[in-house]
């Protein structure tokens, strides 16, 4: 007797969308009132190169550096942390623009590759060099949905030129760091 064989066709599910009206209704009040809003963390080292993050009232989140830098590698490091934010945050501008187009995704993926030059090794190394900290960042997108792929293409487009994060790290801006 022969064995059945089964094919399984690949089904697709919708990624959980974020409420059309929701996004209407934030876009609105952002426009009514156009001021900028302060984000607070605070950070706290417990000890090697590794500290708890605090932001809200949300649990606290580690960074830490791997032990080839002195850390206990129980978390991301802070380069690490910028990459995630900066795909994070695609990923958030992606999905915005995707409700405000109509558009069901079902697959949203986001890789992200960072150069970062550490030879001056936060101001204790080699102090010659004329760039420090991220030289490139590479990201793809691995997007799909019911567009056609102009329109994914589009969509990834206009969430990086609109991302705060993506903005953070290619526009100068003033930083104040001083003691309390």
């Amino acid at each position: 007797m022969a064995e059945a064989t089964t094919v399984s066709a690949e089904v697709t599910v919708p990624l959980t969308p974020i409420p059309q009206d929701g996004l209407t209704e934030l876009a609105a009040k952002n426009k009514a009132n156009p001021a900028d809003k302060t984000l607070k963390v605070k950070t706290v080292c417990t000890g090697k190169f590794r500290s708890v993050n605090y932001a809200r009232d949300l649990d606290p989140f580690v960074i830490d550096e791997p032990p080839v830098l002195l850390g206990d590698n129980t978390a991301p490091n802070p380069s690490e942390i910028v990459l995630g934010a900066l795909g994070s945050c695609l990923v958030v501008g992606i999905q915005a623009n995707a409700a405000a187009k109509g558009v069901s995704l079902t697959k949203l993926e986001i890789f992200l590759e960072g150069d970062i030059n550490i030879v001056s090794t936060w101001g204790t190394g080699e102090l010659e060099k004329p760039q420090i900290g991220f030289t490139d960042v590479r990201v793809k997108v691995d997007i799909d949905g019911d567009a056609d792929k102009a329109v994914l293409e589009e969509m990834v487009t206009h969430a990086n030129t609109w991302s705060p994060v993506s903005a953070t790290l290619s526009n100068p801006m003033p930083v104040s760091v001083s003691t309390v």
